[in-house]
């Protein structure tokens, strides 16, 4: 009901304006602000550390109660995220042609089967039957 009036303030405008195209940060600490814009510049390597937790680890927020629960959730996380570091910079340092979720992938689709001869001994021989797994195979000297 009644009439609505809209108007455009141009000098509030102009003066935001200035700042298009421009990226600030605001901080209450004591650092230099050198430090500051830096520090901020590697943070995308924590969010990066944190999707590959959620997506590719399937780690999620597990409530416990008890402290040496927590700790151990903590730990059993940042081992398996170490371990998944560990095979990005192997398949780096190989120059592998697939990435750390497809050799993951890959590596749960290879079998090993164990023979026992009649002598007692035992026999064990990993099933590799695509190419991929044949690849994967060479790059960890399995």
């Amino acid at each position: 009901e009644g009439e609505i009036t809209v108007a455009i303030d141009t000098e509030k405008l102009r003066q935001d304006a200035r700042w298009d195209g421009l990226k600030g940060y605001l901080s209450n600490t004591k650092l230099p602000k050198d430090q500051i814009i830096e520090n901020y510049q590697h943070l995308w390597q924590i969010e990066y550390a944190f999707r590959i937790a959620k997506t590719d680890l399937k780690i999620r927020p597990i409530y416990h109660r008890l402290q040496k629960r927590i700790e151990a959730h903590i730990c059993i996380s940042f081992v398996a995220y170490k371990v998944f570091k560990e095979l990005e910079r192997q398949l780096k340092t190989k120059k592998a042609t697939v990435s750390a979720n497809k050799a993951i992938e890959i590596a749960e689709n290879i079998h090993e089967i164990t023979f026992k001869l009649p002598s007692g001994s035992k026999i064990s021989k990993l099933l590799l039957l695509t190419e991929e797994q044949k690849y994967f195979a060479s790059l960890v000297k399995i």
